[in-house]
């Protein structure tokens, strides 16, 4: 138990220490991964491809930027950076909004479907093969828990947060 006062940090022991530096670590070496892997079979980020998967799950395969950029967790800059980079290979197409003459659509055209189509099967296999299958059942399980906990106390519940997709 920790036993600083009020007016000093609570400062991570050794266990901690070296759980949240495994985290740190391990996270960084994943996306390094996983984007290198998307590189090497698509010539796009792992960002991107997230993007690509949110419009695919989408309803006509269509979101508004603001709500893709809330699923992506990224600014609206960053994202109108990476739809430009999209829409020039053809992936992507911007609609605007006929209800709203400010707001605007991504749409996931066939060819960046297509493209989706083609790699997801090696990006999951490198998902397996980096992730899960170094993980047993329960590790797996006990891991998904803790990161649902952890992205559910994070996630801002006052209006007017300062959240990366509203700047």
């Amino acid at each position: 138990m920790n036993t600083a006062s009020a007016d000093e940090p609570r400062w991570l022991n050794n266990e901690e220490q070296r759980t949240w530096r495994a985290y740190l670590h391990a996270t960084l070496l994943l996306e390094d991964h996983l984007d290198r892997q998307l590189q090497r079979d698509a010539g796009m980020p792992h960002i991107y491809y997230g993007l690509l998967v949110q419009l695919n799950e989408a309803p006509l395969r269509r979101l508004r930027m603001t709500e893709l950029a809330m699923r992506a967790k990224i600014t609206r800059s960053r994202l109108s950076h990476a739809i430009a980079r999209l829409e020039k290979n053809g992936w992507v197409r911007r609609e605007d909004c006929p209800s709203d003459k400010r707001g605007q659509f991504a749409v996931l055209t066939d060819q960046g479907y297509e493209v989706l189509r083609r790699t997801a099967p090696g990006h999951v296999d490198a998902v397996r093969q980096a992730f899960f299958d170094r993980l047993t059942p329960d590790q797996q399980k006990a891991l998904g828990e803790a990161m649902r906990l952890i992205a559910e106390g994070l996630q801002p519940k006052e209006a007017g947060a300062d959240l990366p997709w509203l700047r």
